[in-house]
Order: C-alpha cells, then structure tokens, then sequence
C-alpha cells in the first residue's frame, strides 16, 4: 500500500503542476488573443476533443486492463500484442477521421458559424493519429505502474505549450495570426509528448507483435467506455442548446437564459468540478491494483483497496462541501464578480458527495471488466439530467440543471456501489464512514457562513475567504478524530507523514 500511496502523491502534484501552467497559458491567451480569438481557439480544441474522446477515450485504461489481466496470469507474450493491438486499432479509428477533415476541408464549413475555426482545427488535425496512439502508450505506462513517467510526459507537454504559445504569440501579426499559432503550439506539444512516449517505450524494450489475439477483448471493453465518454461530450453540447431553450420558453428572455446558464455552468460547475482531480489521481493508481487483485482472485485485497477509495472519496467530498455551502455567494463575488455564480455553488455543493462516489466507482468497476455495466448506469443516470433540463426550468429555472446533475450523480452510484459489492465479494465498510461524514456537513457548513457574517465587517473578501476555508476544514476534521475516523497519532509521526496524509480516510 506504501507504494499505491506515494503513487498518487506522484500523480496528484504533477497533475496540479500541469493544472497551474495551464491557468497560467490561458491568462496569456486571453490577454493577448481577446476573447474573440480565445472564442475561436477554443471552439476549435473542443470539436478536435470531441474526436479524441470518439477514436481514443476508452483504450487507455483498457489496454493498462489487459496488460495487468496478463501479467497476473503470466501470459508474457500478450501484452505486446495488447499494446500493438490497441495501437492498431488507434489508427484505424483515427486516420479515416482525418483525411476525411484534410480532403473535404471546403464541404465541412457548414460545421462552423465561424470558418476560422475550420482553419485553426486543420492546424491540429494531423496530430489526431499521434495522439490515439499515445493514449495507447499511456495505457501501457499505467498497467506498468509507471505513474512517475506518464505524469513527467503530461506535464512536459503542457510546459512545452506554454513556452512555444508565448514565443510564437509575441511575434504575431493580428488575432487570427495569434489564434493559428497558438494551434502551432498545441501542434508542437502533441508531437513532443508523442516522440517522448515512443523514446521510453523503445528503452522499455516493447517489441511490436501481432495485434489480433488481443484485438477483440480490447474493443469489447474499450466500447462501452468510449461511448460512455462520447456520450457525455454530445450531452454537454445539448445540454449547452436546450437549456437556455427551455429558460426562454419559461419566460426568460434571451439574455436572461444565456447569462443563467453561463452562470450555472460556466462559472459554478468548474469550480464544483475542481476538487475531482484529486480523486482522479487514486483512480489512476488503484486501477492496476484493482485489476491485479481481481485477476488473482484476491477477494480481500481488492475489498481492501475498494473501501480505502471509498473512503478517500467521500473525505475529499465531505471537506470541500461545507466551505461551498457557506462560502458560495462570496466565492461566486470574489471569483467571477457574480453573485448568482455563487449562489449556484451554494446549491449544487452537496452534489459533490455523489459526483465523487460515482466518479471513483466507475472507475474502480472498468478496472475489473465491468465496462458494459458502467455504461448502462451511466445512460439510466443521464435520462434523469435530460428529463430535468426539459421539464423543470419553468419551475426552478437554471437550478433544474444542478437538480438534473443531482438525479444522474445519485443513481449511478448507487447502482455502481450495488455492484462493487457484489463483484468484491467480501464486506466493504464505508456506510457509517459515509453517513457520519454526511451529518458532518452541517455544523460545518454553520460555523462558516457564523464566521464569514463576523469577519465581512472588518476584513477583505479574500482574506476572509482563507480564514473561513481554513478553519471550516480544521472543525470539519475534528469530528472525524473525536468520532474516531482519523487517527491523530498519524500527524505525529513525521517519518510517515506523507503516507498517512493519504490514510487519513482509511482507518476502520
């Protein structure tokens, strides 16, 4: 478990390195592109992840999948043939794409109000082939255990953008000249990451073998992912068309219904969705383990890792609510200078304790071959966001999306949780973890908005802000050590501190 531990520390302070570089670039974009440029740029980078998600989303973890089914069953020679497989299929999900794009460049305008756009997207398209083949690699990187080389790659790669996008953009003519070169840059730190990857594949001596043995298990399980995935791309985009639709149908007019929605989704969930990274980074790390164990038939180990996450997750969760919850409208003021941003995060707080859970398990569930079940829940949770954008903003307005979000999180976790413990055969114990932390919302949830109305009077909104998020966690935390949930002893042992750090949810 050490090693699991110091793993996810690995990932989760590259992650927040790349996370801060990229804040860092994007303040640059927008000074120096506007926000038409930025708007064009950006709407080129989300039709070409579109195609990423449809041609490589699913094959990474799959393919780290196979390779650890394989190992654990000392079948060698297959996982050569398990990364050429997934890079076989990579292609050709991904090259008919493209040349489609590079030869019928004139007939796919139509795809865009803006034809710029096409322009920009053209730019990057030619990465789109090196990109669904590194996905590949990063799959093997994980199913190696190798988090430390797959994390140094990410980040060198938006450290490369960054330097490139402001070496080229200083030398720009205009906007649109910025916008294709800041493509350039994308382009640039697509082919490094991609060169890198294959440099440390070659010393990993990885010897191309036939694809076919492995090719269907790979499609099988690599499907229902990519749909999963695909899936929420295109929900996201009608979400974008029919909620405001449906506001103005309620009686908002134009304005009033974008101006909603941007606030609920453009400002309120990024922020609500920050806090998933942390999770992302065990989800990474526990999926070699999990498969590992499940393969082996080690019922009790993989029970073991299964709470452990559990518990991480609704901690992370639990922390992090009660500061949105009192602190919201002040965030939403300090933040974005919108009060209804921050009124919109005070609502949809509580969502982050089911969004975590079914992030966690979804992940957990396709590490041990049960894709096709995700999937299934995931379409059973959806229905609930879509039938609550289409009946409900007459009623609640732009909350019916976060009520919508609240439906989809819910339901999908409780039918991933109904089947993780089937599946693990043995007793997970996070139910009293999970109820306790809950009923520990609310006095700390009370003592900040108390101690926010106290200080507001005398201090700054951002001094107020550390204040408040500092001692809201501290009394939050608190309960768990008097309830026994978190053993303080840990915190003393300064050899082991950065292990404990990440055991604090895993005690009983």
């Amino acid at each position: 478990m050490k090693a699991l531990y110091k793993s996810a520390i690995i990932v989760t302070i590259f992650s927040v390195a790349e996370r801060f570089l990229g804040f860092i670039y994007r303040i640059f974009l927008s000074r120096n592109l506007g926000a038409e440029g930025v708007g064009v740029y950006q709407v080129a980078l989300s039709v070409f992840g579109v195609l990423i998600t449809i041609t490589a989303s699913g094959i990474p973890i799959t393919v780290s999948r196979l390779i650890i089914k394989n190992k654990a069953t000392n079948n060698k020679n297959s996982v050569n043939q398990t990364i050429s497989s997934g890079i076989f299929m990579a292609i050709a999900f991904s090259l008919p794409i493209t040349l489609i794009f590079v030869s019928l460049e004139k007939k796919l305008e139509f795809v865009f109000s803006d034809t710029r756009c096409l322009q920009v997207l053209l730019i990057i398209m030619p990465t789109l082939v090196i990109n669904s083949i590194y996905a590949v690699i990063r799959g093997s990187f994980w199913g190696d255990k190798s988090f430390f080389t797959y994390a140094l790659i990410e980040f060198l790669e938006e450290l490369v953008m960054l330097v490139c996008g402001i070496m080229l953009i200083l030398h720009a003519k205009d906007t649109f000249d910025g916008v294709k070169k800041a493509s350039v840059a994308v382009l640039v730190s697509y082919l490094f990451s991609f060169t890198l990857s294959i440099i440390v594949l070659a010393f990993k001596k990885v010897k191309p073998a036939s694809p076919f043995p492995q090719l269907k298990p790979l499609i099988s399980s690599a499907m229902p992912i990519t749909a999963m995935r695909t899936t929420t791309s295109i929900i996201s985009s009608l979400i974008a068309i029919i909620l405001p639709a449906r506001l103005i149908a309620g009686g908002l007019s134009s304005a009033s219904a974008m101006a909603s929605y941007g606030e609920v989704s453009g400002m309120a969930m990024p922020l609500l969705f920050m806090p998933s990274s942390l999770i992302g980074s065990i989800a990474l790390v526990l999926v070699p383990e999990l498969s590992e164990s499940f393969y082996k038939g080690k019922n009790k180990a993989l029970a073991i890792n299964v709470q452990k996450a559990l518990k991480y997750s609704i901690l992370i969760a639990c922390l992090i609510i009660p500061i949105f919850i009192s602190l919201g409208p002040l965030i939403g003021e300090t933040v974005y200078s919108n009060l209804n941003a921050g009124k919109y995060l005070s609502y949809s707080a509580v969502m982050m304790l089911p969004m975590s859970i079914n992030l966690i398990t979804t992940s957990m569930l396709n590490s041990i071959n049960c894709e096709k079940k995700t999937l299934l829940y995931y379409f059973i949770g959806e229905s609930g966001l879509i039938l609550s954008i289409y009946f409900l903003p007459k009623f609640l307005g732009a909350n019916a999306l976060i009520l919508g979000y609240y439906f989809s999180f819910t339901i999908s976790s409780i039918l991933n949780l109904i089947l993780l413990e089937k599946k693990c055969k043995e007793k997970i114990g996070y139910k009293k973890f999970l109820i306790f932390g809950s009923v520990f919302i609310l006095p700390s949830s009370l003592l900040g908005v108390f101690l926010k109305n106290i200080l507001i009077l005398k201090l700054p909104n951002i001094l107020v802000l550390a204040i408040c998020c500092l001692v809201v966690v501290l009394f939050n935390l608190l309960f768990y050590f008097v309830f026994d949930f978190i053993d303080i002893k840990m915190f003393f042992k300064k050899r082991n501190f950065a292990k404990r750090n990440y055991q604090n949810a895993t005690h009983h």
